[in-house]
């Protein structure tokens, strides 16, 4: 580890600022999925179903590689692990170039689930750092601040993607439809090499950051030793924690809903022929950031963390039922309002479920992140509910047809947050009362 002092590696101030850094990191790579979806779809000729798979490739990593993360940051260190995460997500962002010069969808995952896996080593490393280095009642505002790096940089990366991506494409797909095959393979070949540089500049700034944060100060995270006593009883098990693994189950359904909030709606606005629907990933993420900005006033002042993520878990519920119960632009912003439902979701599972482990700390950090991969499962369910329902609809010649299906398609949404309820009101409690 390079020469720091003292004081630079104890400075919380300069601390947060490095990890809400990475956070923004995480926020810009993982949201432009909004507009890879479409894109793909485009380029790929993929149904519905098969363009989620981009945001399963990318979240299906952090189930694969959370336990194999928290062994390589135990044997290297968290700045190692933090380095090696960004090279990783280098790597992945050059696999765009040989995906895109061979058209090939398996090659374009491929580099989404590298990026993904240099994501889970961050991820690992940042979220347990920024829950215990201050108090565990206002860990939701600490990491609030952090979810408004995630999602400003992911606004701003799915207008960026948005513009490269798909500037004029309800007008391209148009022409490939009179095209011939000759004339189709030609213009597809060319959208492809569209995403070639912003991923080599990318790949750049990554494997920049990825040298510089070997030289910045942070402190060591020390795991707690003591062993947990809950009542009479001493915790010798990771399984003995059923808020915990409760806690894994909400986290796996609020990121397959917040997939789906971000990502389907880009393709939701396009299938309703509406204007800059490329933008409309940027709308959710702008709700989440000024939910988040409350959160950090409110939360632990005026709001317990437990009481934010019942309101969210309510609010969610609600707005789902708008999005089945209305048509066209309406629909669409109450699918960008789920970004208020989701907001404060995550900000506020991770201390309750990480409250109490002691020595299991790490592991069930680890274990939450596995929780990630709800967005790799969920959003695919969408797809394939929205095919189905697209099929039957065009089977009796219903106009706008896909539209209809994409939007009938949202009810998957409800079970999530009903879990979400669960652990807010209860589940968040269970093995931690004292007998």
């Amino acid at each position: 580890m390079p020469n720091t002092s003292q004081s630079d590696a104890n400075n919380p101030t300069l601390s947060i600022v490095i990890i809400g850094g990475l956070f923004a990191i995480f926020g810009f790579i993982t949201w432009v999925n909004g507009a890879l979806i479409p894109f793909m779809k485009s380029i790929c000729e993929l149904t519905s179903a098969e363009s989620f798979l981009v945001a399963s490739a990318s979240y299906i990593s952090f189930s694969v590689m959370a336990l194999p993360s928290a062994a390589i940051l135990k044997k290297i260190g968290y700045k190692k692990g933090m380095s090696l995460g960004l090279l990783l997500m280098t790597l992945g962002a050059l696999v765009f170039i040989p995906a895109a010069s061979s058209r090939t969808y398996f090659v374009f995952l491929t580099g989404i689930f590298i990026q993904g896996a240099g994501m889970t080593l961050l991820q690992t490393a940042v979220n347990p750092y920024v829950t215990i280095m201050g108090p565990i009642e206002s860990a939701a505002s600490r990491i609030s601040i952090m979810g408004i790096c995630n999602k400003a940089a992911g606004a701003l990366g799915s207008l960026i993607f948005g513009a490269l991506l798909l500037d004029g494409i309800e007008s391209k797909m148009d022409l490939l439809s009179v095209a011939n095959e000759q004339e189709q393979q030609s213009m597809l070949n060319e959208m492809a090499g569209s995403v070639v540089m912003p991923y080599i500049l990318m790949a750049v700034i990554l494997l920049v950051l990825a040298i510089l944060i070997r030289f910045v100060p942070l402190p060591d995270i020390d795991e707690p030793g003591e062993d947990v006593v809950v009542g009479e009883t001493t915790k010798t098990s990771i399984f003995q924690f059923p808020h915990l693994w409760l806690g894994v189950l909400t986290l796996f359904v609020y990121v397959g809903a917040e997939v789906i909030a971000g990502d389907s709606i880009i393709k939701y606005g396009i299938t309703l022929g509406l204007d800059n629907a490329k933008f409309f990933t940027s709308f959710t993420l702008g709700a989440m950031i000024l939910t988040y900005l409350l959160g950090v006033v409110l939360i632990p002042k005026f709001l317990s963390q437990g009481t934010a993520l019942k309101l969210s878990a309510i609010l969610g519920i609600l707005l789902s039922i708008g999005i089945l119960m209305t048509e066209g632009f309406t629909s669409v912003l109450f699918v960008a309002a789920l970004g208020i439902a989701n907001a404060l979701v995550w900000p506020a599972v991770w201390p309750l479920a990480i409250d109490g482990l002691g020595k299991f700390t790490k592991t069930g950090s680890a274990l939450l992140i596995m929780g990630i991969s709800g967005g790799a499962i969920i959003p695919p369910l969408y797809g394939k509910i929205e095919d189905l329902n697209n099929d039957e609809l065009m089977r009796q010649g219903v106009e706008q047809a896909e539209s209809i299906a994409a939007r009938g398609a949202y009810w998957i949404l409800i079970p999530c947050y009903v879990v979400i309820l669960y652990f807010a009101v209860w589940g968040h409690k269970l093995g931690l009362e004292k007998k």
